[in-house]
């Protein structure tokens, strides 16, 4: 678009539902409230329209006109290149210990930025169409054990293998199959027997290692007193040969 007639894009995203909408707005007036707006700061949505009277909206990230990323904590409305590394945000690690100098957007919006994702935290007074009245369901299911737990209401003495959220695979001339999570951070009786396990055997590593070190001790002690008395044998064996030369 011509900078005569700023155009930003806002990807609309519903937790609630899991609905997603794209709108395209090229007011001058409307866009200025989101300027040298920061990510995860708070934008009431009374600025965009009627419709969306009573809305909050989160802004959780966006991208510049060529494509480069906001990323959080860099203070500045301009493009920088950082040195990136495993764990951080806009990279992902190709090898082991890899690290790469790469373009990302500062966390400040500004009239630079293309799209803007936005987060509605608080629901308004209307509806608003793809967004609040469809819902798409979940396409997987939680598989940490304190989460299904979370989902289904569940006490820690229920069995969560029947609850995991199981989905059928169906594949053109073969016979469908069903896959279901493995359920993760699980403690069962034979995990806690290997951690009592390991806990006795580092126990009794521990006091193994103290009684060597305690039989070095003492074998230490017992070398250095013998070279002692050898060391004290041999000079009384000087003397007396000494002695012995002088008199003759």
């Amino acid at each position: 678009p011509d900078s005569q007639f700023p155009s930003m894009k806002f990807n609309v995203s519903n937790p609630a539902t899991g609905a997603q909408k794209c709108l395209e707005i090229d007011d001058e007036r409307k866009l200025r409230e989101f300027y040298d707006k920061r990510m995860n700061q708070e934008v009431v949505g009374d600025v965009l329209g009627d419709e969306f009277k009573g809305y909050i909206f989160k802004i959780s990230g966006g991208n510049d006109k060529q494509g480069f990323p906001m990323k959080q904590g860099v203070m500045t409305t301009k493009r920088v290149r950082l040195l990136l590394r495993k764990g951080s945000s806009c990279y992902r690690q190709r090898r082991k210990g890899e690290r790469k100098r790469k373009s990302v957007r500062g966390c400040i919006v500004s009239g630079d930025i293309q799209v803007l994702n936005l987060v509605i935290v608080k629901k308004g007074e209307g509806d608003l169409p793809g967004l609040t009245d469809t819902n798409v369901p979940r396409r997987l299911g939680p598989k940490r054990a304190t989460r299904i737990r979370k989902l289904f209401a569940l006490d820690k003495g229920d069995n969560l293998e029947q609850y995991r959220v199981k989905r059928e695979i169906a594949r053109e001339g073969k016979k469908p199959t069903i896959k279901a999570p493995k359920i993760q951070r699980l403690v069962t009786p034979e995990r806690l027997q290997r951690k009592r396990a390991l806990k006795a055997n580092k126990r009794d590593r521990g006091q193994e290692d103290k009684l060597q070190k305690a039989a070095y001790v003492k074998l230490k002690a017992l070398r250095v007193k013998q070279a002692k008395e050898r060391r004290a044998e041999q000079a009384s064996k000087r003397r007396s040969q000494n002695s012995a030369t002088k008199s003759s």
